[in-house]
């Protein structure tokens, strides 16, 4: 017996979510035999990115049930029953949050559509639900309702099940009732942990790191080690004893830091680490009639570097952004828009210049500097608001040091052109 799952939570902070919609299908793998579905008060407000995505908002809850209100319905619906959803590891996360929050501990096995679609359907575009049913040709509508996507997981699960003619894929993915939960050992651990952007180290019982990584949650990214499936998932799982973590703040020095510190301690799950920097620049050059242009080539120490690429692909398309982003009907206009230049180096290049990139703290009256010096990465550090920061010597007594080398730079310009928010200080060298 299965249950054909889909919630609508209200966004917010991890494991803070509401259920706002719920739709199951008691299925018996031939007929629907049972449906429950409908708004629920979630009793918070709703997101408003989730508003915009759903059409549903805090006045159309007010006077739906609240969720102690159907939750003894929704357990008699799902008794007996393997529930499955697309990504059932996020659903079946809300479910007992809300279960326990009324201090119920709700439990059932789970059968996740995604994982089962990759096995069985490798070769699709995409394995999201939209995507993949429209290209399968399954009608559906409502979609981001959860009727509308419990009734197009309902009809993938369908095809699914015919696909699977051996029954062998659905025997292995089903999970254990508490698989996708985490131990009380592993629950201490995430529980530590917080909300923040930074860098997380994963131990062994001899305190080695085993593997570190950079995000944006902390909580949010260890747990999904410690419920996600696959081999690294496994070993991560098995062999994690303690887990530390260092608040960055800035999501970039996060990105510094993961990288220098794999590089130094070569974790045993993490890759390693092969690039050797960037291959192509984008870079300023003279045409044969002297004019200025922008030209992407392979690594040259000759001409002035704007930004750096991995390929020449990339470049070329950032160099198109620049072209609309400037209103530039040809770059060689730049010859006579020295202005427009000057804005295109100091808003991108880090190439020979004294700089300081300046973001947002670990708390409130704190911001970051990561220091430039002759367009090399020389370290990171934290300082109050109102610290005076043009001053390189002053700075390198402050921060953190790290040797750079081209890796960073790459990780640093790629940063810079994806972000606006940063702060590019120009440093004055003199004492």
């Amino acid at each position: 017996m299965y249950a054909i799952l889909d919630i609508e939570s209200t966004g917010g902070k991890y494991n803070e979510e509401g259920i706002m919609e719920i739709s199951i299908y008691r299925f018996d793998g031939q007929d629907v035999v049972d449906k429950f579905a409908g708004l629920i008060n979630p009793e918070r407000d709703i997101q408003p990115f989730v508003v915009k995505l759903t059409g549903i908002n805090n006045s159309m809850l007010k006077s739906a049930p609240k969720f102690h209100e159907v939750a003894k319905r929704i357990i008699e619906i799902t008794e007996g029953a393997t529930l499955v959803a697309h990504n059932a590891q996020f659903d079946y996360r809300i479910l007992r949050t809300e279960f326990r929050r009324l201090g119920y501990d709700f439990q059932r096995k789970t059968l996740c559509t995604v994982e089962l679609s990759k096995q069985l359907i490798p070769d699709a575009e995409s394995h999201s639900l939209g995507k993949l049913v429209r290209s399968l040709g399954i009608a559906v509508s409502d979609r981001h309702r959860a009727d509308g996507d419990a009734q197009a997981t309902l009809k993938l699960f369908k095809l699914l099940l015919i696909k699977d003619s051996d029954k062998s894929i659905i025997k292995t993915v089903i999970r254990e009732e508490t698989l996708g939960e985490l131990s009380t050992r592993q629950l201490d651990m995430v529980e530590e942990l917080p909300t923040e952007t930074g860098v997380y180290y994963l131990h062994n019982k001899d305190g080695e790191i085993i593997f570190l990584g950079k995000t944006k949650n902390m909580k949010k990214r260890v747990n999904q080690h410690f419920t996600n499936v696959g081999d690294l998932a496994r070993k991560l799982q098995k062999e994690t004893k303690k887990v530390t973590y260092q608040e960055t703040g800035s999501e970039l020095i996060a990105l510094l830091k993961e990288y220098h510190e794999i590089k130094k301690t070569n974790p045993k799950y993490n890759q390693k680490i092969r690039k050797k920097g960037f291959s192509f620049g984008l870079y300023l050059t003279k045409d044969n009639n002297g004019a200025l242009k922008f030209e992407t080539e392979k690594v040259n120490v000759q001409f002035t570097r704007l930004s750096s690429f991995t390929s020449a692909k990339s470049s070329a398309l950032f160099l198109s952004k620049l072209e609309e982003e400037f209103g530039l009907d040809s770059i060689k206009s730049l010859e006579d828009n020295s202005e427009t230049l000057e804005t295109i180096f100091n808003k991108y290049s880090l190439d020979n210049r004294n700089i300081a990139l300046v973001d947002k703290g670990r708390s409130i009256g704190e911001q970051s500097v990561i220091l430039i010096k002759e367009g090399h990465l020389k370290g990171f550090g934290y300082v109050e608001l109102n610290h005076q920061l043009n001053n390189i010597h002053i700075l390198e007594s402050l921060i953190t040091p790290i040797e750079g080398d081209s890796n960073s730079t790459l990780i640093m310009e790629s940063y810079l052109r994806k972000k606006n928010r940063i702060k590019i200080l120009e440093l004055n060298p003199s004492t």
